[in-house]
């Protein structure tokens, strides 16, 4: 099992922790929301839980519960500039569906 950032996702990280001052990692959860069932969320972790796994992906530690592991498997996050929107995208393998806004999506 394993969670992966692309080098540009990884800057991005590590820009947002230099500028916080603070940090150890990023955590990745999936949570109950939206109407296709499952959304995915994004906090900085200022320490580490042990009962999380943590990953290393271009010197940035992730950090995911048990629970959101088994959605997030293989799963890679980018970051994108596309016109004037820019923000974080998931590139995971498992999903079945996504809403029609792309906040949320289903396995």
């Amino acid at each position: 099992m394993t969670i992966t950032l692309t080098e540009r996702a990884a800057v991005r990280v590590q820009n947002f922790m230099t500028n916080r001052g603070k940090g150890v990692g990023l955590r990745i959860s999936v949570k109950t929301s939206g109407c296709s069932g499952m959304a995915y969320s994004l906090e900085f972790a200022d320490e580490l839980d042990g009962d999380e796994m943590t990953f290393e992906s271009h010197g940035v530690k992730l950090l995911v519960d048990a629970k959101s592991l088994a959605y997030l498997d293989g799963t890679e996050l980018d970051y994108a500039k596309e016109g004037l929107n820019e923000g974080f995208k998931f590139n995971n393998p498992n999903v079945k569906a996504t809403c029609g806004c792309g906040e949320s999506f289903s396995v």
